[in-house]
């Protein structure tokens, strides 16, 4: 039987990354990631629904994220679902879905890139390293588009 894991997320950060480390110092940061959809509902009225959603990024795409990232500052991630099960403190088994993110892109918008000095050119990340204008990987320049 064939089985494929993958999603992407386009969202806002609802809260500061949070970074720690495993105890084999690996990068571990975790982030929340809000999404929007708007439709317009059978009377003509529009509509809003939000989703919120726990991610979690490894290695040094998790020191980025916690370095380049704020609350509030768009993302473009992609990765795939993951399901944690625990006991809580007060005995009772918990469990979610979270995102752990394999790749992500910096978005344009409120704190993205130009905001600031410490803000990198708009590109993407994953484990091979950066990519964005000029690097394998990156946005096609619109002159080159051929349309």
């Amino acid at each position: 039987m064939a089985s494929f894991n993958k999603i992407l997320l386009m969202g806002n950060l609802t809260r500061d990354p949070q970074l720690s480390y495993t105890p084999s110092q690996t990068a571990v940061v975790d982030f929340g990631l809000a999404t929007n959809r708007r439709w317009t509902a059978q009377d003509g009225s529009q509509r809003d629904e939000t989703c919120f959603v726990d991610c979690r990024a490894f290695g040094r795409m998790a020191e980025n994220i916690n370095k380049f990232f704020k609350k509030g500052r768009p993302i473009f991630v992609e990765g795939r679902l993951s399901f944690d099960q625990w006991t809580g403190q007060d005995g009772v088994k918990r469990s979610k879905h979270r995102v752990t993110v394999e790749n992500f892109t910096f978005m344009p918008g409120p704190g993205g890139p130009g905001g600031g000095s410490d803000q990198p050119d708009m590109g993407s990340y994953d484990e091979a390293g950066p990519s964005g204008p000029g690097r394998p990987g990156g946005p096609v320049p619109d002159d080159d588009i051929p349309f």
